[in-house]
């Protein structure tokens, strides 16, 4: 059933009731303030130290993506990696499981690596006489690995904790193990370090004690931190592109310095940025001025490096939770630059470690590749899609794994009204 007219109008109408606050011009103004005046560093003034700053000169620049993309890449052979999941699933018979596969993609293809796959399924029970052969096997040939993980009694967080160490467990293992495959670039599917995870430690007591107790969570990053020190052994780059970055770290810091006595706008740093990279103008139109976005031409930042928020445990400022360092602290610092691509109005942030982008040559060539391949694809680079296609799980096959584990638990699927109302649907 759908809205009719009259409701519609109705619920839009709600918005004239709605001060929304600084209109767009002093928001676009506040936001050059910001640029200007307090990333270079940014100061963390309740603990008193910088936790973001320029690994070089603030810039901001442009580059026209036609022109872009036709240009030589800066990396001949490029490598993608990432993981998909069926999303946490909790059973009758009190079972929470997931399951994740990890592919990596190559340019130019190779079949063989295409083939392999790392699967690893984490189970959760409050039940504690449940016991899970935990160790590795192959299965195809021996082209891939799997492995079952039990977790520990969590009940409030299972179905989180469950999803993060079967996703982050599958890619960094996946990686490790075709490390030696990637000779030029390796580009992740997301962050650099295991976020999800490492965000534990600000959420409630019980994850934090998880994290400091369990050897689980700190041997996924350690897995993190040797893939870092391997590449940065044979000096073969890897960066992570973030498609959807929600980091709060300068917003936060904002508000939480009294220095900043104007109300921060942005929801989050996307928000920010976004503002500080769309170019255009206002313009006349029958109901005032309009703002008329440029959409020839990317723009991007310089590359920061961070050391707050979820990046701090990873910065010369962090434990990296206990995980021994064979590298000088500061190496597997987060650094990142963030790109803005008018012709979708989307943001996309690039991680890479600081150990690669403190030299100017490599970072630009980092910087032009990834550049290029979002001119070229309109979107995320075409390799980290492949991988993304390598890896995902489609619905129709979620729903057939749950029906097999179902058979194989001798259970059935929890299930809630929503499940049946939506039984069948793809979303």
């Amino acid at each position: 059933m759908t809205l009719d007219p009259v409701h519609f109008d109705g619920i839009a109408g709600l918005a004239g009731r709605i001060d929304h606050g600084a209109d767009e011009r002093d928001r676009r103004a506040f936001a050059e303030t910001v640029w200007e005046e307090f990333l270079d560093p940014l100061w963390d003034r309740r603990r008193d130290r910088a936790i973001l700053e320029p690994v070089d000169e603030q810039v901001r620049r442009l580059v026209d993506c036609e022109d872009v993309a036709l240009q030589e890449p800066a990396f001949p052979t490029v490598h993608g990696l990432d993981a998909g999941t069926i999303n946490p699933t909790t059973f009758k018979n009190g079972l929470v499981i997931d399951v994740a596969q990890a592919a990596m993609s190559a340019t130019p293809s190779d079949l063989d690596l295409h083939r392999s796959r790392t699967v690893v399924m984490t189970v959760h029970s409050n039940d504690e006489t449940m016991t899970v052969e935990e160790s590795w096997g192959k299965f195809d040939g021996g082209f891939s690995r799997r492995r079952a993980v039990k977790i520990p009694p969590l009940p409030r967080f299972a179905e989180g904790v469950v999803h993060a160490l079967a996703l982050y467990l599958a890619e960094s293992k996946h990686a490790l193990a075709h490390a030696d495959r990637v000779t030029d670039l390796l580009v992740l599917d997301g962050p650099l370090y295991p976020r999800g995870l490492l965000r534990w430690a600000d959420q409630h007591p019980d994850l934090a004690d998880f994290l400091l107790e369990d050897p689980r969570p700190t041997t996924v990053l350690e897995n993190y931190v040797r893939l870092v020190e391997d590449f940065v052994d044979r000096d073969v780059p890897l960066v992570g592109f973030v498609k959807n970055p929600t980091t709060r770290l300068i917003t936060r810091t904002l508000k939480g310095n009294r220095d900043v006595d104007v109300a921060v706008p942005w929801s989050d740093d996307a928000a920010l940025f976004t503002r500080l990279l769309e170019r255009g103008e206002y313009v006349d139109d029958v109901e005032g001025d309009r703002w008329e976005r440029d959409r020839s031409a990317l723009s991007y930042t310089n590359w920061f490096r961070s050391r707050g928020g979820v990046d701090e445990p990873l910065s010369v400022d962090g434990d990296a939770l206990g995980v021994d360092r064979k590298l000088p602290p500061e190496s597997y610092e987060v650094t990142f630059f963030v790109i803005y691509d008018p012709r979708d109005d989307l943001i996309y942030r690039v991680e890479a470690p600081y150990a690669f982008t403190r030299d100017p040559e490599t970072r630009e060539r980092l910087a032009l590749q990834v550049l290029q391949d979002v001119a070229v694809s309109h979107g995320p680079p075409t390799i980290v899609e492949k991988a993304d296609e390598l890896a995902r799980i489609s619905n129709p096959e979620k729903r057939s794994l749950s029906k097999r584990l179902e058979e194989g638990f001798e259970t059935t699927q929890k299930r809630t009204y929503d499940d049946h109302r939506w039984d069948g649907d793809e979303f």
